[in-house]
C-alpha cells in the first residue's frame, strides 16, 4: 500500500509522523505534494524521508490511498486536475472541512464510474498518536475501506464511524478542540506565573493536569460532573475556583465556541461549493492569501478544520482507547 497526500500542511506532516511512529507505513511509501515549497511543513516531510512533489498529478499516479488535505475551497479545483488520473484502485479521503462527500463523487463521476470516496475528520494531536478521528463512508466505497481507513487512523488514536451529517459537529468540537485546549492551557500557565510559579514549571503542571483528567475520564464509568464533584471539597478553594468560572460563562463559552466552530464549517462548504475562487488562487491554501487576488472576496477565515442537568450516567464507550485501532 501507498499514500498520498494533496497538501503538504500541518495535517499532513501530524498525520505521517503518527504513522512513522506507530510503524503502520513506511515514509518511503508516502508521497506529498505541495506547489509552496518552502513551507516548515515541507522541510520536516521531507526530513521524515517522504517523496514530495509539486505535481498534485504525481502523487495520485504514486499513491493507492489519497488522502485531500487542503482547504475546503480549494477542493473543486484539485479534483478537476487530477479528476483524470482516478482509477479504480484509488480510495479518496477528504480531511476538508465541510465538504461533502457527494459534492466529491460529483465531480470525479465525470472521469470514473464509481469513485471511492471517504470523508474523515481528525486532529492535530495524532503526531502523538492521541487523535480523535470519524469518518463517514461514500457510495462506492466498499467495507474494506472503511477498515482500511481504520487501520490507518486508529494507529494515531480514537477512531470510528458516523453518519457524514454529524462530520461538521465533530469539528467544531474535536477537529477545533485542541485549540480550546491550549488557550485553556496558556491561560492556566499566566495564572501560575501571577501566583509566582516559574513559567515552565505552570506549563507543565497545567498541561499534567489536563492530560490526567481526561486519561480519569477515559478509563472511568463516571460522569465528568461527577468527578468534578469529587475535586470540590465543601468550602474548599476549587468550588471558590469554579464559582469565577460559572459566573464568568465558562461552559457557556465552550459551547459557543463548538457551535461556531461547526456553523464556519458549514460556510466553507457553501464557498466550495460556489467554486467563485479562480485558478490562479490555488497555488496559495490560505482563504486570507485568495482575498487578496483581484475580485476575490466576502469571507473571512475559519477553523480547520454549542451543560445541563442530569443524572450521571456511564460513558462505557469511552473505555476503549483505540476502539477503531487495527494492527497491521
Amino acid at each position: 500500500m501507498s499514500v498520498g497526500f494533496i497538501g503538504a500542511g500541518q495535517l499532513a506532516h501530524a498525520l505521517v509522523k503518527g504513522f512513522a511512529a506507530a510503524g503502520v507505513i513506511a515514509t518511503h511509501r508516502i508521497t506529498a505534494s505541495s506547489p509552496d515549497t518552502d513551507l516548515p511543513t515541507v522541510s520536516g516531510l521531507r526530513k521524515m524521508g517522504v517523496n514530495f512533489t509539486t505535481s498534485n498529478k504525481e502523487t495520485v499516479k504514486q499513491s493507492d490511498v489519497l488522502f485531500l488535505a487542503v482547504k475546503p475551497h480549494i477542493i473543486p479545483f484539485v479534483l478537476d486536475e487530477i479528476g483524470p488520473d482516478i482509477q479504480e484502485r484509488h480510495l479518496i479521503i477528504s480531511c476538508a472541512a465541510g465538504v461533502t462527500i457527494s459534492s466529491i463523487e460529483k465531480k470525479l463521476l465525470q472521469y470514473s464510474p464509481a469513485p471511492k470516496v471517504m470523508r474523515c475528520m481528525t486532529n492535530t494531536p495524532v503526531v502523538v498518536r492521541e487523535g480523535a478521528t470519524v469518518y463517514a463512508t461514500g457510495t462506492h466505497a466498499q467495507g474494506e475501506d472503511g477498515r482500511l481507513l481504520e487501520q490507518l487512523m486508529g494507529s494515531v488514536g480514537f477512531c470510528t464511524e458516523v453518519e457524514e451529517d454529524l462530520i461538521d459537529a465533530v469539528t467544531g468540537l474535536s477537529g477545533s478542540g485542541p485549540a480550546w485546549a491550549f488557550t485553556a492551557l496558556d491561560a492556566l500557565a499566566d495564572g501560575g506565573v501571577k501566583m509566582g510559579l516559574p513559567r515552565r514549571l505552570a506549563l507543565r503542571l497545567g498541561a499534567q493536569a489536563l492530560l490526567g483528567a481526561a486519561k480519569m475520564l477515559l478509563d472511568s464509568e463516571q460522569h465528568p460532573g461527577q468527578l468534578k464533584d469529587n475535586v470540590c471539597s465543601p468550602g474548599g478553594a476549587t468550588i471558590h475556583a469554579l464559582h469565577f468560572l460559572e459566573s464568568g460563562g465558562f461552559r457557556s463559552l465552550l459551547i459557543n465556541a463548538v457551535e461556531a466552530s461547526c456553523i464556519r464549517t458549514r460556510e466553507l462548504q457553501m464557498l466550495a461549493d460556489q467554486e467563485s475562487i479562480s485558478p490562479t488562487a490555488i497555488k496559495k491554501t490560505t482563504l486570507d492569501q485568495v482575498l487578496q487576488q483581484p475580485g476575490v472576496g466576502g469571507a473571512a477565515t475559519g477553523a480547520g478544520p454549542g451543560a445541563g442537568p442530569g443524572g450521571r450516567a456511564g460513558i462505557s464507550l469511552f473505555n476503549n482507547k483505540h476502539p477503531g485501532a487495527k494492527k497491521s
